[in-house]
This record gives structure tokens, sequence and C-alpha cells, in this order.
């Protein structure tokens, strides 16, 4: 698990929260902050890049940006997880009770390692219950984000690409599909990923993640679903 955020302790029974992605300080006892809590793998915790320049934390230096007034996000994610790991650490995690917004991007190691489609539905179904749960049980508050299709990166050169794209597409209709029977928020950023096939520059240095040039178009997106919500 990675955390963006960090809490130190002052005297007279006061805390301020100090963010690691822009050192900005905040007394508890000031007005409400939402919280956020991120879920995924790899492409959630930013593999390659710093933790500020992952989509979570760059979704919450635009939200604080546009004015609105958020936490550090709290982020369970790990590379290399699929969907049942994701679920198994969940399980044997303390959290919030709730959480104002959630976000869950998993599968693709589900599709990498050759795993059971109708399988990743059962844990995909699981995973937004828990979600929804956690967001108060407030669906139209988490959002799922689709799976890039590393298929076009140079770590798949020799690899099957229309393959790849192809299973790629069936796991994002699972996606899609559940986000809507669970009334979530589904946003698809893979035909953005896709665009790394000619121009490596929204490539991290290990040519199969993203570059914060990437993450922060997947950001903006987040961050637009999120900023609707919070000035409702």
């Amino acid at each position: 698990m990675s955390n963006c955020h960090r809490w130190h302790r002052l005297p007279q029974n006061f805390s301020v929260k100090i963010c690691v992605i822009c050192g900005e300080k905040r007394c508890n006892m000031s007005k409400h902050h939402y919280t956020y809590l991120a879920l995924g793998d790899s492409y959630t915790i930013g593999e390659a890049v710093p933790i500020h320049d992952s989509f979570p934390c760059q979704t919450i230096q635009l939200l604080r940006k546009a004015g609105h007034h958020f936490q550090a996000p709290e982020i369970i994610a790990q590379t290399g997880w699929k969907s049942f790991e994701l679920a198994e650490h969940i399980l044997h995690t303390r959290l919030n009770e709730t959480y104002d917004f959630v976000t869950l991007l998993i599968g693709v190691n589900n599709q990498y390692n050759n795993l059971s489609i109708d399988e990743f539905k059962t844990d995909l179904e699981f995973l937004l219950r828990k979600a929804v749960h956690l967001s108060g049980e407030k669906a139209g508050h988490v959002i799922v984000l689709s799976i890039p299709d590393w298929g076009v990166t140079p770590y798949a050169a020799k690899k099957d690409i229309k393959k790849i794209s192809s299973e790629v597409d069936a796991f994002n209709s699972i996606c899609e599909s559940v986000a809507k029977q669970f009334q979530t928020i589904f946003i698809n950023i893979t035909e953005e990923s896709r665009k790394a096939k000619k121009d490596h520059t929204l490539l991290a240095s290990d040519q199969l993640h993203y570059s914060r040039k990437e993450y922060a178009v997947w950001a903006e997106k987040v961050a637009g679903a999120i900023a609707g919500l919070a000035n409702k």
C-alpha cells in the first residue's frame, strides 16, 4: 500500500496534516476536507514515476487548484496485483469507515496472466460492492477507470499486439457493464493510453507504464467527474 500523507502530532491536542504532494498544512479544526480512496495496481501507484505524478495525486492537485478542499489521497495499490489480490488486501486493511470518493482501476494483470474473465467479473462485483460501501453507499461517488492498453508499448513489441488489445477490450467491456450494474461512474482511458503507440513521451522510463503526461490526462477526467459532484 502506498499512502500520500503523513500525520505529525503537535502540542495542545490538535494535529496538522502535512501533504507530501505540496507540503501544504491544514488544521483539522478547519472546514470539511473531502477524502479520496484510490484502489488499483501499478497504474494507480504510478509505477516508474514519483508518487506525486500518479493520477490520484494529480487529481487532488487539480481539485485543490480549482478551490476544492481535499485531503491527500489514500492509495491502496501494488504493482502486479490481480483483482482477487486487491480484494484480499482490502479485507485485511484497516480503512476509514467511509470516503467521499473512491476510484477503482484493476484487471490488467488478470489479462496479462491469461486468467478467467468470468472470475474477473466476480472479483470486480465484489470490489465495487466494497467500494460503494466505503463511499457511504453513494454509488455515484465511485469511479471505475478502464484498463489501459499495454499492447501499444515497446514492452509488448514481440508479443501478439492484436490479441492483447482484443483481450483488453473484452475486460473493459466487463468493467463498463459492472460499473453500470452498480450505478457507478465509468471513465474510458483506454483510447488515450493507445496514443502512446506514436507518442513515447506518454510512457515512463520502463517503456511499459505511463508518464506524468499521460497520468495528467486521466487525472483531468477523474477530477472533472469529482468536481461536478463536489459542487452539488
